[in-house]
Protein backbone atom coordinates (compact mmCIF):
# COMPACT_ATOMS: atom_id res chain seq x y z
CA UNK A 1 0.00 0.00 0.00
CA UNK A 2 0.98 3.91 -0.63
CA UNK A 3 -0.05 6.03 2.00
CA UNK A 4 0.42 9.53 2.03
CA UNK A 5 0.45 11.48 5.57
CA UNK A 6 -0.81 15.42 6.03
CA UNK A 7 2.05 14.79 3.26
CA UNK A 8 2.55 19.08 3.00
CA UNK A 9 4.56 21.14 0.68
CA UNK A 10 4.35 25.41 1.26
CA UNK A 11 4.83 27.64 -1.65
CA UNK A 12 4.73 31.45 -1.71
CA UNK A 13 1.13 31.05 -3.72
CA UNK A 14 -0.25 27.93 -1.81
CA UNK A 15 0.13 25.28 0.44
CA UNK A 16 -0.42 21.88 -0.49
CA UNK A 17 -1.81 19.00 2.12
CA UNK A 18 -2.64 15.63 1.11
CA UNK A 19 -4.21 12.47 2.86
CA UNK A 20 -4.22 9.55 0.67
CA UNK A 21 -3.95 5.59 0.47
CA UNK A 22 -4.23 3.65 -2.52
CA UNK A 23 -3.73 -0.17 -2.94
CA UNK A 24 -1.75 -2.44 -5.41
CA UNK A 25 -4.17 -3.65 -8.16
CA UNK A 26 -5.79 -0.48 -8.03
CA UNK A 27 -6.01 2.86 -10.01
CA UNK A 28 -6.87 6.27 -8.07
CA UNK A 29 -8.18 8.73 -10.28
CA UNK A 30 -7.03 12.27 -9.26
CA UNK A 31 -9.86 14.95 -10.24
CA UNK A 32 -9.81 18.69 -9.74
CA UNK A 33 -9.38 22.21 -11.90
CA UNK A 34 -5.61 23.17 -13.03
CA UNK A 35 -3.52 24.62 -10.47
CA UNK A 36 -5.38 22.34 -7.56
CA UNK A 37 -2.36 20.39 -7.29
CA UNK A 38 -2.60 17.26 -8.68
CA UNK A 39 0.75 17.40 -10.90
CA UNK A 40 2.39 18.92 -7.44
CA UNK A 41 1.00 15.91 -6.14
CA UNK A 42 2.70 13.33 -8.52
CA UNK A 43 6.10 15.00 -8.42
CA UNK A 44 6.05 15.00 -4.36
CA UNK A 45 5.59 11.41 -4.70
CA UNK A 46 8.26 10.90 -7.22
CA UNK A 47 10.80 12.71 -5.31
CA UNK A 48 10.85 15.31 -7.80
CA UNK A 49 9.13 18.50 -5.65
CA UNK A 50 10.32 19.36 -2.01
CA UNK A 51 8.31 18.20 0.47
CA UNK A 52 8.12 20.27 4.08
CA UNK A 53 6.65 17.93 6.45
CA UNK A 54 4.25 14.56 6.75
CA UNK A 55 4.82 10.53 5.70
CA UNK A 56 5.00 9.02 2.44
CA UNK A 57 5.59 5.28 2.71
CA UNK A 58 5.25 2.16 0.58
CA UNK A 59 4.70 -1.29 1.86
CA UNK A 60 5.87 0.32 5.83
CA UNK A 61 9.05 1.86 4.04
CA UNK A 62 9.43 5.40 4.12
CA UNK A 63 10.15 6.82 0.67
CA UNK A 64 11.36 10.52 1.47
CA UNK A 65 14.88 9.91 2.07
CA UNK A 66 15.15 8.07 -0.92
CA UNK A 67 16.02 9.89 -4.22
CA UNK A 68 13.92 9.84 -7.24
CA UNK A 69 16.11 7.38 -8.79
CA UNK A 70 15.91 4.75 -6.07
CA UNK A 71 11.72 5.18 -5.23
CA UNK A 72 9.82 2.59 -6.48
CA UNK A 73 7.88 4.75 -9.00
CA UNK A 74 8.01 5.45 -12.43
CA UNK A 75 6.19 8.52 -14.37
CA UNK A 76 3.98 8.51 -17.55
CA UNK A 77 3.42 12.42 -18.64
CA UNK A 78 0.68 13.71 -21.71
CA UNK A 79 4.62 14.29 -23.58
CA UNK A 80 6.01 10.89 -23.64
CA UNK A 81 9.42 11.85 -23.21
CA UNK A 82 10.34 9.25 -26.48
CA UNK A 83 13.96 9.49 -28.00
CA UNK A 84 12.91 10.47 -31.82
CA UNK A 85 16.46 9.20 -33.01
CA UNK A 86 16.33 6.16 -31.27
CA UNK A 87 14.01 2.45 -32.42
CA UNK A 88 10.70 1.61 -30.48
CA UNK A 89 12.84 -0.96 -28.79
CA UNK A 90 15.61 1.05 -27.46
CA UNK A 91 13.22 3.41 -26.46
CA UNK A 92 11.74 0.96 -24.14
CA UNK A 93 15.21 -0.40 -23.27
CA UNK A 94 16.47 2.86 -22.25
CA UNK A 95 14.09 2.51 -19.19
CA UNK A 96 15.75 -0.59 -17.98
CA UNK A 97 19.41 0.31 -18.60
CA UNK A 98 20.90 3.77 -20.03
CA UNK A 99 23.74 2.64 -21.81
CA UNK A 100 21.62 -0.23 -23.50
CA UNK A 101 23.39 -2.98 -22.07
CA UNK A 102 20.81 -5.43 -21.17
CA UNK A 103 21.06 -8.82 -20.18
CA UNK A 104 18.92 -11.82 -21.76
CA UNK A 105 15.92 -11.42 -18.99
CA UNK A 106 15.74 -7.53 -19.41
CA UNK A 107 15.68 -8.46 -23.47
CA UNK A 108 12.68 -11.02 -22.79
CA UNK A 109 11.11 -8.14 -20.74
CA UNK A 110 10.80 -5.61 -23.23
CA UNK A 111 9.36 -8.62 -25.96
CA UNK A 112 7.13 -9.26 -23.03
CA UNK A 113 5.58 -5.76 -22.76
CA UNK A 114 5.67 -5.03 -26.24
CA UNK A 115 3.63 -7.53 -26.66
CA UNK A 116 1.05 -6.77 -23.45
CA UNK A 117 0.60 -3.27 -25.09
CA UNK A 118 0.33 -4.55 -28.79
CA UNK A 119 3.27 -2.92 -30.10
CA UNK A 120 5.11 -5.90 -31.01
CA UNK A 121 5.34 -4.93 -34.71
CA UNK A 122 6.92 -1.79 -34.24
CA UNK A 123 10.14 -2.47 -32.58
CA UNK A 124 12.21 -1.47 -35.32
CA UNK A 125 10.72 1.70 -36.13
CA UNK A 126 11.00 5.32 -34.93
CA UNK A 127 8.67 7.21 -33.40
CA UNK A 128 8.18 9.89 -35.75
CA UNK A 129 6.76 7.16 -37.98
CA UNK A 130 4.30 6.21 -35.13
CA UNK A 131 1.01 7.80 -34.05
CA UNK A 132 0.07 9.76 -31.16
CA UNK A 133 -1.47 6.51 -29.83
CA UNK A 134 1.46 4.10 -30.52
CA UNK A 135 3.98 6.95 -29.09
CA UNK A 136 1.72 6.36 -26.18
CA UNK A 137 1.66 2.82 -26.07
CA UNK A 138 5.57 3.04 -26.30
CA UNK A 139 5.72 5.39 -23.17
CA UNK A 140 3.70 3.03 -21.11
CA UNK A 141 5.38 -0.29 -22.22
CA UNK A 142 8.47 1.39 -21.24
CA UNK A 143 7.53 2.06 -17.93
CA UNK A 144 5.31 -1.21 -17.28
CA UNK A 145 9.28 -2.79 -18.34
CA UNK A 146 10.50 -0.98 -15.33
CA UNK A 147 9.14 -3.25 -13.52
CA UNK A 148 8.26 -0.69 -10.45
CA UNK A 149 5.11 -1.21 -8.39
CA UNK A 150 4.00 2.58 -8.32
CA UNK A 151 2.59 3.75 -11.93
CA UNK A 152 2.06 8.01 -11.72
CA UNK A 153 0.34 9.05 -14.69
CA UNK A 154 -0.03 12.45 -15.80
CA UNK A 155 -3.05 12.96 -18.21
CA UNK A 156 -1.31 10.92 -20.73
CA UNK A 157 -3.86 10.38 -22.87
CA UNK A 158 -5.62 13.79 -22.79
CA UNK A 159 -4.37 14.38 -25.94
CA UNK A 160 -5.99 11.78 -27.88
CA UNK A 161 -9.28 11.20 -29.39
CA UNK A 162 -11.57 9.58 -27.05
CA UNK A 163 -12.11 6.33 -28.70
CA UNK A 164 -8.19 6.03 -28.35
CA UNK A 165 -8.26 6.93 -25.03
CA UNK A 166 -10.67 4.55 -23.83
CA UNK A 167 -8.33 1.89 -25.84
CA UNK A 168 -5.71 2.84 -23.52
CA UNK A 169 -7.59 3.35 -20.40
CA UNK A 170 -8.55 -0.35 -20.63
CA UNK A 171 -5.38 -1.56 -21.73
CA UNK A 172 -4.22 0.59 -17.96
CA UNK A 173 -6.98 -1.35 -16.50
CA UNK A 174 -5.94 -4.68 -17.73
CA UNK A 175 -2.17 -4.02 -16.83
CA UNK A 176 -2.79 -2.70 -12.71
CA UNK A 177 -4.52 -6.11 -12.76
CA UNK A 178 -2.05 -8.16 -14.35
CA UNK A 179 1.24 -6.64 -12.70
CA UNK A 180 -0.66 -5.70 -9.07
CA UNK A 181 0.32 -2.50 -9.74
CA UNK A 182 -0.45 0.84 -7.68
CA UNK A 183 -1.54 3.40 -10.10
CA UNK A 184 -2.18 7.00 -9.62
CA UNK A 185 -4.24 8.42 -12.68
CA UNK A 186 -4.23 12.50 -13.06
CA UNK A 187 -6.97 13.11 -15.41
CA UNK A 188 -9.62 16.01 -16.47
CA UNK A 189 -11.60 14.02 -17.71
CA UNK A 190 -14.29 12.37 -14.95
CA UNK A 191 -15.58 9.85 -17.61
CA UNK A 192 -11.86 8.63 -17.86
CA UNK A 193 -12.07 8.03 -13.91
CA UNK A 194 -15.81 6.37 -14.12
CA UNK A 195 -14.20 4.15 -16.59
CA UNK A 196 -11.31 2.88 -14.84
CA UNK A 197 -10.84 4.23 -11.52
CA UNK A 198 -11.17 2.07 -7.90
CA UNK A 199 -11.30 5.23 -6.40
CA UNK A 200 -11.39 8.99 -7.21
CA UNK A 201 -9.82 11.91 -5.32
CA UNK A 202 -10.92 15.32 -5.86
CA UNK A 203 -8.12 17.94 -5.00
CA UNK A 204 -9.21 21.58 -4.85
CA UNK A 205 -6.83 24.16 -3.51
CA UNK A 206 -4.05 21.60 -2.72
CA UNK A 207 -6.18 19.53 -0.78
CA UNK A 208 -8.51 16.50 -1.52
CA UNK A 209 -11.85 17.60 -0.32
CA UNK A 210 -13.55 14.21 -1.19
CA UNK A 211 -12.81 10.55 -1.80
CA UNK A 212 -14.34 7.65 -3.06
CA UNK A 213 -15.61 5.57 -6.02
CA UNK A 214 -17.21 6.54 -9.02
CA UNK A 215 -20.28 7.12 -7.02
CA UNK A 216 -19.16 10.30 -5.97
CA UNK A 217 -19.25 11.47 -9.43
CA UNK A 218 -23.06 11.34 -9.08
CA UNK A 219 -23.45 12.30 -5.87
CA UNK A 220 -20.96 15.09 -4.80
CA UNK A 221 -21.35 16.74 -1.72
CA UNK A 222 -19.03 20.24 -1.82
CA UNK A 223 -19.67 22.79 -3.63
CA UNK A 224 -16.20 23.01 -5.43
CA UNK A 225 -16.65 19.06 -6.64
CA UNK A 226 -20.48 20.05 -8.08
CA UNK A 227 -19.00 23.33 -9.96
CA UNK A 228 -16.32 21.24 -11.45
CA UNK A 229 -18.86 18.42 -13.05
CA UNK A 230 -20.66 21.37 -14.04
CA UNK A 231 -23.46 21.51 -12.30
CA UNK A 232 -25.41 24.51 -12.02
CA UNK A 233 -25.61 25.90 -8.34
CA UNK A 234 -29.69 24.74 -7.43
CA UNK A 235 -28.96 21.60 -9.71
CA UNK A 236 -29.94 18.01 -8.18
CA UNK A 237 -29.57 14.67 -9.72
CA UNK A 238 -31.69 12.14 -9.07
Amino acid sequence: MLQLIELCARYPEQELCFTLSAKAGEITALIGPSGAGKSTLLAMIGGFSAIDSGQLCHENQSLLPLSPAHRPVTTLFQDNNLFWHMSVYQNIAIGLSPSLRLTTDQEAIIVQVANHVGISELLERKPSSLSGGQQQRVGLARCLARRQPILLLDEPFSALDPALRFELLDLLRSQTNQLQLTVLLVTHHPDEAARVADNIAFIHDGRILEQGTKELLAAPYTQELKAYLGWGSCEEKA
